[in-house]
């Protein structure tokens, strides 16, 4: 490309994009500016990483991870312990891109790289936030190789900080049939549960979809608890539901008749659920899987909060245009 970029406008545009969450246009900004001087994006972005201001911090790692390629890998894991040394919040919210950023390199060296930052965490007492980062990270590299590193990493580490390293090792460990019977053990804690599909938030290969009827037929069984108290029920039901609608285009059409009745029975009964425990993701679940005469009930229970209730009225204008049954 024969065009230039004003690199200073391009900083803080990307620091700008990613700091406010708009990693789409971040990713646009990186990939104009690879396009536009291939030859200067990787100084660029390097020389980011040197600010003193951490969101610029960020924004750098964000960008070397979209560039990908083992020499970024290196790069991004040399930060690592650069901002582990640096210690505070700044470093430590770098740290967080960084271990995304390496959960989505392609690079085989990349893992290597997680299994030192795990084991670097397992050797402290590391918090809960930091672990589950790593641990979606790892979710998404995931290969037998990790399951001792995970192993040595949960012999260490304890509960509660060591309940997301508990559910990877287990989806890393069994079948889907073994996952089945697990998720339809009764004596299985609901929060163990819980942690599974927070893991799979991040991630879920084709061989577990068909995991999702037990996991949805797990909340009509707890939906009379779930409907009346906060606890460990209602919070399975709000994750299931965050995990549906994370991958809605995927996952919603790929379920089965019987579960997407059940489905609609959990989302009708949290939709009328007292306001103290109500989740408002049910009544976007029931855009997807309601019937007609379910925009009576969402009238009838809409959030007088403008910005939820918008909500209850973008499902109820779906609803109302689908056909009689």
């Amino acid at each position: 490309m024969s065009w230039e970029i004003d690199l200073e406008q391009w900083r803080s545009e990307l620091v700008d994009a990613f700091h406010w969450g708009d990693q789409e246009r971040a990713r646009t900004l990186v990939a104009a500016l690879r396009e536009a001087q291939p030859r200067r994006v990787q100084s660029v972005l390097e020389q980011m990483l040197q600010s003193p201001d951490g969101k610029v911090r960020q924004a750098a790692a964000f960008g070397l991870g979209e560039l990908g390629g083992p020499a970024n890998a290196r790069r991004l894991e040399q930060q690592l312990l650069l901002e582990g040394s640096r210690g505070g919040y700044d470093a430590s919210s770098v740290v967080q891109v960084i271990t995304q950023a390496l959960g989505q390199l392609k690079s085989a060296s990349s893992r290597a790289t997680l299994v030192r930052r795990l084991n670097r965490l397992a050797a402290g007492a590391p918090e809960g936030s930091d672990v589950d980062d790593l641990t979606y990270a790892l979710w998404r590299k995931r290969h037998p190789e990790l399951i001792p590193a995970v192993r040595g990493a949960l012999e260490r580490i304890a509960p509660p900080a060591s309940e997301g390293l508990l559910a990877l090792l287990r989806l890393l460990e069994n079948s889907s049939e073994e996952l089945r019977v697990w998720i339809e053990d009764e004596s299985v804690p609901v929060e163990q549960k819980t942690k599974v599909l927070t893991v799979l938030d991040e991630e879920v290969p084709d061989e577990l979809v068909p995991l999702l009827p037990s996991f949805i037929f797990l909340a009509r069984s707890i939906i009379g608890v779930a409907s009346t108290r906060k606890g460990q029920e209602r919070r399975f039901c709000d994750r299931l539901f965050t995990l549906l609608l994370l991958h809605r285009e995927r996952l919603l059409p790929a379920l089965p008749p019987k579960a997407r009745a059940g489905l609609r029975e959990v989302a009708r009964r949290m939709v009328a659920a007292p306001e103290t425990v109500r989740i408002i993701k049910a009544a976007t679940i029931l855009e997807y899987v309601g019937h007609r005469e379910d925009a009576d009930l969402l009238a009838e229970y809409k959030s007088q909060d403008d910005v939820l209730g918008r909500v209850y009225e973008e499902a109820i204008e779906v609803l109302r245009k689908l056909p009689h049954t």
